[in-house]
């Protein structure tokens, strides 16, 4: 039997960085990689964030370093 359905492929996933926000009423969270300042706050309550981790689908971030590009730090290395 035939379906016209597009089978769905599915999205390779790894484990990412991340910043997740330290109030525990709010749910926002982003990467590292596209993190502006090397402490960030979170933009929808303004509590600080933490790291963790998280299984997120893979990106290629064509951009570079987001925080290296805001510090004007060569090659993304701060040291």
């Amino acid at each position: 039997m035939f379906s016209r359905k597009k089978q769905i492929e599915e999205v390779p996933e790894q484990l990412t960085a991340i910043w997740q926000c330290t109030n525990d009423e709010c749910n926002g969270w982003m990467r590292e990689e596209f993190a502006f300042e090397a402490e960030p706050t979170c933009r929808q309550c303004a509590s600080p964030m933490q790291r963790n981790s998280r299984m997120l689908p893979m990106l290629v971030n064509t951009s570079g370093d987001q925080r290296a590009i805001k510090l004007s730090i060569p090659n993304g290395n701060p040291g």
